[in-house]
């Protein structure tokens, strides 16, 4: 017996990290050290720092990989997985520096995992973080056929006394709401289930075509529901998480005050939002504020899910959140418009003890 027989291909893994190489260097900063393919990835300190902070996030894509899978469409888990990871550093005011991935397979198929790999680069490279390294696992009889696992840790830097911890937070203070490209990666258990048992419009079609289906609920990825303009419903779904990472580090270096930010990722608005005050405050929202994106509403629908629910469940359009002075609130939300993020003006701190208020109630 050999290494091949038991299903790993060690020539294969070769190949395969040759094949991303190019990748990779695209992504690289002054401050990486070495080339791909060593036993650790080594990133020099940038200059300039007083009292440097390092600070660090690691997330997966979770099981959106599964609607990927199904459609072979791949280049768009990396994009999501960075994603994931670099906009929660961003939270805490720090720059991405560097990224690195895990990648585990059944068997390596070397054109598949590729387009994974150029997201994942993608990804590092809008957001102009450097793609250090990362591990790829070939496990024979752990994945069934095409199936891979994706999951990634990034690291920024931030100076000391501008970290962002809720400490700056005003009673007063304005919620500036960024929004969302679409579901991002969480609360695909939920997704996919409405979408094999969800309630089925009598016309649901982009050409408002009457179904005639036999039973009344569950969808195809192919279909294009009149909601989503001509979209179907596995490419609204597949659109990759918005990085946030150049918005907001310009915000940081303009006029701009912020006193405050939050990711918006499992658990929606109402768990995310206050973990970015302090002690004795709360949020008051103004749920109607801002725009929900049809997506959205067609899950609402077609799973039958109650507004609470799917508050607690997606980002339901708001995907990044700023707070901000009162005073700032119209610059800030002019200041993103500006760079091609939609911005709202959907609340402001007040007192109280974590609570966000003004949620629909059904």
């Amino acid at each position: 017996m050999d290494y091949r027989q038991a299903g790993v291909d060690v020539e294969a893994g070769r190949a395969f990290v040759d094949k991303i190489k190019g990748m990779v260097d695209g992504t690289r900063r002054p401050e990486v050290l070495g080339v791909l393919g060593g036993f650790g990835g080594c990133f020099e300190l940038p200059t300039g720092y007083t009292k440097p902070v390092l600070v660090s996030g690691t997330d997966g894509v979770g099981t959106k990989l599964k609607l990927a899978q199904a459609l072979n469409h791949h280049d768009t888990d990396g994009i999501d997985l960075v994603a994931w990871c670099v906009n929660d550093v961003l939270t805490i005011g720090a720059e991405p520096l560097f990224f690195l991935d895990y990648l585990a397979t059944g068997k390596l198929a070397p054109e598949q995992l590729a387009q994974v790999v150029a997201g994942v680069a993608s990804g590092c490279k809008t957001s102009g973080c450097a793609l250090l390294g990362g591990e790829t696992a070939e496990m024979p009889g752990f994945y069934a056929p095409g199936e891979y696992d994706l999951a990634g840790f990034c690291v920024g830097i931030v100076e000391k006394d501008q970290m962002l911890d809720g400490s700056k937070v005003q009673v007063g203070d304005r919620i500036i709401g960024l929004a969302s490209s679409g579901v991002h990666s969480n609360g695909f258990s939920l997704v996919r289930k409405i979408v094999a048992e969800g309630k089925r419009a009598p016309q649901n079609t982009a050409k408002d075509t009457i179904d005639t289906r036999s039973d009344d609920r569950g969808y195809d990825w192919t279909e294009q529901p009149t909601e989503l303009g001509g979209q179907s419903l596995g490419e609204a779904l597949l659109t990759p998480t918005q990085l946030y990472v150049q918005p907001i580090l310009s915000a940081l270096k303009s006029d701009l005050e912020i006193h405050g930010m939050a990711h918006i990722t499992g658990g929606g608005l109402p768990e995310n939002l206050p973990r970015a005050l302090r002690s004795g405050q709360s949020i008051q929202l103004a749920a109607d504020s801002w725009a929900v994106l049809p997506i959205f509403d067609w899950l609402r629908k077609a799973g039958e899910v109650s507004l609470p629910d799917m508050f607690n469940t997606f980002n339901m359009g708001v995907g990044f959140v700023v707070i901000v002075p009162p005073q700032m609130a119209k610059a800030a939300c002019d200041f993103f418009t500006g760079v091609d993020i939609a911005a709202y003006d959907i609340g402001e701190v007040v007192a109280g003890s974590g609570e966000l208020l003004g949620l629909p109630a059904a």
